[in-house]
């Protein structure tokens, strides 16, 4: 509200003194200096007018506190000791004849002092309204987080007054107080006037109050109306106040709209029907396996990209359907989460893909990178063609020999050196006469030359199925004392 005529009088570096009495709680809207006779041209109400008299005469006195009068102005202000020694006293008589407030303006304050004055006081006001309303705000969205009927008693609470919930036919869904449901039957015709019309309001003015009704939706036929009851009319900052519990209600009734292509969609996969449903992707599909947990699922949210992803949390990491058009944008709005291991791109068998994403998880984490392919793991290529229970039984018959004699990191040196027993033997730190004796050694218990290529093969996917303890093949079988130096 305004600051009051009483308020701006108070100001003690001000000194105006009344001339016609206690002050009435008039809101100041503006300060306006004028010298004309009639000035109510110029004005809309509400002002507290300034003069000095220039033009006031006994005779036009009369008339000219008319006319101030008749535009509603909240009071007029006499500067004394410029053209006037003091009130004169026919514009005194007039004022506190037809009911004019006039203030006593002493010489030595400025009228622009008044107006610097009471512009401060509308300032103050319009921040603390803004302040209030944003206050207000929060505690809606709060409480909308809750439900809505939390946010319709919230919004009561906030107005002091009440408020309903309607559906599109007008039937109650909440109110608060619940006395309040009475009230729904004398809104009938307003709703039925806003189910014809777009407009987005209506305002009733009854003995006992005042009623806003909003409607609910952003186009099509209304989803559903929000009225408020008041005393007063509401004020500036009430009807912001309003406008965002509307906003809050229109988001939760749309949401529903928003989830029926989704629906539809799962329908269709249910059916055996794929085609048919609008957010399937027509196209193959990559699997993220994500480390970042919740902070995934906000992340999405946030960008319309994740608008296209179906995310499901599964033990403390969490697994993501992306297009392959746009998985691209997908990983670098989820590299900030947490290490992702990314699939290749599936046209039907996700639960294998998932298996590839969660791979490459691991060597991501493994390896300290944001985002990893399953198609740059290192021998993946092979290494996922071969069936767990079988490879392991086959690494456990080939290597046992070996593992008797403690020759296996000798072996894989020397795989990994591809034959190279220069190479190999710097690797271990042995010296090369060494490595022979070893590697003949190894070849007896084998029974095959390890110089033989496709020996060396069978020697390396053996080593690497055998560093996986687990029953995936997930990550390479490079020799563990690290890459030969080649001479």
């Amino acid at each position: 509200m305004p600051p009051t005529l009483a308020a701006v009088a108070a100001l003690p570096q001000l000194g105006l003194r009344s001339r016609t009495g206690p002050l009435p709680d008039a809101p100041v809207v503006w300060v306006a200096v004028s010298e004309l006779e009639d000035p109510t041209p110029f004005l809309e109400g509400g002002e507290l007018v300034l003069t000095t008299g220039m033009r006031l005469t006994p005779a036009n006195a009369a008339a000219y506190v008319s006319r101030l009068v008749g535009r509603g102005v909240a009071g007029l202000g006499f500067a004394v000791g410029v053209i006037h020694d003091d009130v004169p006293p026919e514009l005194l008589a007039a004022a506190r004849g037809q009911g004019l407030v006039l203030l006593e303006v002493p010489r030595p304050t400025p009228f622009i002092a008044i107006g610097k004055a009471v512009s401060r006081m509308l300032a103050a006001e319009w921040y603390e309204d803004v302040t209030r309303a944003f206050q207000a705000q929060r505690e809606l969205t709060r409480a909308a987080l809750t439900g809505t009927g939390a946010l319709v008693a919230r919004l009561a609470r906030l107005l002091g007054g009440w408020a309903l919930l309607l559906d599109a036919s007008g039937d109650v869904r909440h109110a608060e107080p619940a006395s309040a449901r009475g009230r729904a039957a004398e809104l009938a015709p307003e709703l039925a006037r806003l189910r014809r019309r777009p407009a987005a309001s209506a305002s009733l003015a009854l003995p006992d109050g005042h009623i806003a009704v909003q409607r609910l939706g952003v186009g099509g036929p209304p989803r559903g109306f929000l009225a408020v009851g008041t005393d007063a009319p509401l004020p500036p900052a009430a009807h912001t106040i309003v406008g965002a519990a509307v906003a809050l209600l229109t988001l939760q009734t749309e949401t529903p709209r928003t989830g029926r292509d989704l629906r539809a969609s799962l329908a269709a996969l249910l059916l055996g029907r794929p085609d048919a449903g609008p957010l399937v992707p027509d196209g193959p599909v990559r699997v993220l396996a994500c480390a970042g947990g919740a902070a995934v699922l906000d992340a999405l949210d946030s960008e319309p990209a994740g608008a296209r992803c179906l995310a499901l949390p599964l033990d403390g990491r969490t697994a993501v359907i992306v297009p392959d058009e746009p998985a691209g944008a997908v990983e670098a709005l989820l590299a900030g989460t947490g290490p992702i291991g990314v699939s290749a791109p599936a046209a039907g068998d996700l639960a294998a893909a998932l298996r590839q994403a969660e791979e490459a998880l691991a060597a991501a984490e493994r390896t300290n990178r944001d985002v990893l392919h399953y198609t740059d793991l290192p021998g993946q290529g092979v290494l996922g063609l071969l069936d767990p229970g079988i490879a392991h039984a086959f690494a456990d018959t080939l290597l046992a020999p070996l593992r008797e004699e403690d020759l296996v990191e000798t072996v894989r040196a020397y795989v990994a050196a591809n034959g190279q027993g220069e190479a190999a033997a710097r690797a271990l730190g042995v010296h090369r006469h060494t490595l022979r004796a070893r590697m003949r050694k190894a070849a007896e218990l084998l029974g095959r030359d390890p110089d033989d290529p496709a020996v060396r093969a069978e020697l390396w996917i053996a080593l690497a199925v055998a560093s996986n303890q687990g029953g995936r093949i997930g990550h390479r079988g490079d020799s563990k004392s690290g890459a030969p130096r080649l001479a």
